[in-house]
């Protein structure tokens, strides 16, 4: 029987890193599913799910542990097994506009008030073309509840929008899963 563990990873970014955890992953059997890495303020930061073999789960947690000798901190945990869910519907988010603090909050928050759960959420901060002020731009993957209207949660956050002075587009990808 397999087993998913869950990774967080955390250290300062150099070469090397995804290979030490790869490699350990490798010589247990571990297959490497999913991964989102990046560097961030000079630190390399990540989340991996690998699938492993039940009876090597705890050997492979004990083997990534000791990579903190070499400066990466690894958070592990097993990964739940496959829950019943209701119909859902993938929905994605594009937001751009003028960056200041509590943007995420504030979306965050209607999104949480809908039951929305977000599956994935890419945020960055870039100058404008023309004027060079710093823009704030996120990307959401959604999975919204079946039961929730989309037309209210546009309008939710549409108001908010307008609220923060950003342009948000939702979009529905997919139809019941």
């Amino acid at each position: 029987m397999k087993t998913s563990l869950v990774l967080t990873l955390i250290g300062r970014d150099r070469p090397g890193l995804v290979s030490a955890v790869a490699a350990r992953a490798s010589a247990l059997g571990a297959n490497w599913l999913e991964s989102r890495l990046a560097q961030l303020a000079g630190q390399f930061a990540g989340v991996v799910r690998l699938e492993v073999e039940e009876r090597d789960a705890a050997q492979l947690e004990v083997s990534l542990r000791e990579l903190a000798a070499e400066g990466l901190q690894v958070i592990i945990e097993r990964g739940a097994g496959a829950r019943a869910q209701a119909a859902r519907r993938i929905t994605r988010l594009e937001l751009v506009g003028h960056d200041r603090p509590g943007i995420v909050r504030d979306i965050s928050a209607v999104l949480a008030r809908h039951g929305v759960s977000i599956e994935e959420f890419e945020t960055a901060c870039e100058s404008a073309p023309m004027s060079s002020e710093s823009l704030f731009r996120a990307t959401a993957v959604l999975d919204v509840p079946a039961a929730v209207s989309l037309d209210a949660l546009r309008a939710d956050l549409e108001a908010l929008a307008n609220e923060l002075m950003v342009d948000l587009n939702l979009n529905d990808d997919s139809a019941a899963c």
